[in-house]
C-alpha cells in the first residue's frame, strides 16, 4: 500500500530559537508527519535591503526578520540530527539562494523543497538538479509556460526524482481555490508524481488530493496559532494535525484495501439474520388459502423465508392453518 508522505512545514515560526525548534520537532513526530521542513534564509544573498514585505506581515522588516530567525550551519546540523535520529523524521529545508544551496549540500539534506516563489528562479532550480537529490516542486504562483521551464530545466539538468505540488499563495487560501482538478493536470503534463502543499485552514482539502492521486500533503505547523511570525496563524496547531494525519491513514487503507462484496456478505451472514426481514404472515390464515399479496407482511428477524422471495410464494396453497405474524417455511406450502 503506497503511504501518503506527510510534511510538516516549521518554516520560520521557531523564531531563531534552537529549543523551540526541537519543540516543534518533537510536536510534529507526534502527530505522525514523515518529515519537518525548514527555511534556510541568507538575506544577503536573496533580498536587496529594501525588499517589500508579503502584505500579511509587516511587524518587522524582511532583514530584521530573516538575520533574526535564520540558523548557521552548527545549528542547522543539530535539528537535523534531532530530527533523524531522535524521531527518525526527514529533515528537508527550502532554499531561497544559491548559497543556501550550498549550506544545504554541506547538511546533507535528501530533498529540496522549491518554493513557489522560486519556480522562475532557473539558475537557483539547475543548481539543485545537479546535486541528484529528490526535489519538491511547488507552483503556488505560476503559471504553465513557467512551470513548463521550471520542469524543463530540472530535468534537463539531472533530476530524476520530481514530485510537482499544487499550491495556491494565498494566505490563508479557500478551499475553491485550492485547485484540486490541476493534481490530474500535472500529473499527465509532466509524468511525475504530485502531491498537494495545502495553505487552507480545514483539513476536507488535503484528505480530498489524497482521493485524487496526491502522494504528498505538506502544512504548515504551528504549536500556536498565536504565535509571532507570518505563518502561524494560517498554520494547524498540533491536535489539528494529528487528526489531519490519522485521517489520511484512514483514507489510505480504504484506498487500497481491496474487498470482494460476495466474500464480506458471506462474513456479514450472522448480521444480516438480524437487520434483514422474513416473511410472516399479515392475517392468521386458514389451510387450503391461496396465497396473495395481502396476505404477506415482512419483518425481522431475517433467518426465515428472504422478503426478495415474495414471488415465489405467492400463488401457493398452504397445508395448515397459520397465525398472523407466522415465519413461513418452505415446507407450509403443497
Amino acid at each position: 500500500m503506497r503511504k501518503t508522505f506527510i510534511i510538516a512545514e516549521i518554516g520560520n515560526t521557531h523564531e531563531g530559537s534552537l529549543g523551540l525548534a526541537k519543540c516543534f520537532i518533537k510536536a510534529a513526530a507526534d502527530c505522525g508527519v514523515d518529515a519537518v521542513k525548514f527555511q534556510t534564509h541568507i538575506f544577503e544573498a536573496e533580498s536587496l535591503p529594501n525588499a517589500p514585505n508579503p502584505p500579511y506581515f509587516n511587524e518587522e522588516t524582511r532583514k530584521e526578520y530573516f538575520e533574526r530567525t535564520a540558523f548557521k550551519l552548527k545549528e542547522l546540523k543539530e535539528l537535523k540530527r534531532f530530527t533523524e535520529k531522535e524521531y527518525g523524521l526527514e529533515f528537508i529545508s527550502s532554499p531561497f539562494s544559491l548559497e543556501a544551496v550550498d549550506l544545504l549540500q554541506e547538511l546533507g539534506v535528501k530533498t529540496y523543497k522549491i518554493p513557489s516563489g522560486e519556480v522562475s528562479n532557473i539558475p537557483l532550480l539547475v543548481k539543485i538538479a545537479r546535486t541528484n537529490r529528490k526535489v519538491l516542486l511547488s507552483s503556488g504562483m505560476s503559471n504553465w509556460k513557467e512551470l513548463d521551464e521550471a520542469v524543463m530545466s530540472l530535468k534537463e539538468n539531472g533530476c530524476k526524482d520530481l514530485i510537482l505540488l499544487q499550491c495556491t499563495s494565498k494566505y490563508p487560501s479557500s478551499p475553491e481555490d485550492a485547485g484540486l482538478n490541476v493534481l490530474s493536470e500535472m500529473k499527465q503534463r509532466y509524468k511525475v508524481p504530485v502531491g498537494l502543499s495545502d495553505h487552507t485552514l480545514g483539513l476536507g482539502v488535503s484528505i480530498a488530493a489524497i482521493v485524487l492521486g496526491a502522494e504528498i500533503i505538506e502544512r504548515h505547523f504551528t504549536l500556536s496559532k498565536l504565535m509571532y511570525g507570518s505563518d502561524a496563524k494560517y498554520s494547524l496547531e498540533p491536535h489539528q494535525l494529528k487528526l489531519l494525519t490519522n485521517c489520511i491513514r484512514e483514507v489510505e487503507l480504504a484506498i487500497h484495501t481491496k474487498i470482494d462484496k460476495d466474500e464480506i456478505a458471506q462474513h456479514l451472514k450472522n448480521i444480516k439474520e438480524v437487520f434483514e426481514k422474513s416473511i410472516v404472515a399479515s392475517c392468521n390464515i386458514k389451510l387450503g388459502t391461496v396465497i396473495e399479496e395481502r396476505h404477506l407482511a415482512y419483518k425481522k428477524p431475517g433467518d426465515g423465508i428472504p422478503a426478495n422471495k415474495f414471488r415465489e410464494i405467492i400463488g401457493k396453497r398452504v397445508k395448515k392453518d397459520l397465525k398472523k405474524n407466522y415465519k413461513f417455511r418452505w415446507e407450509d406450502f403443497e
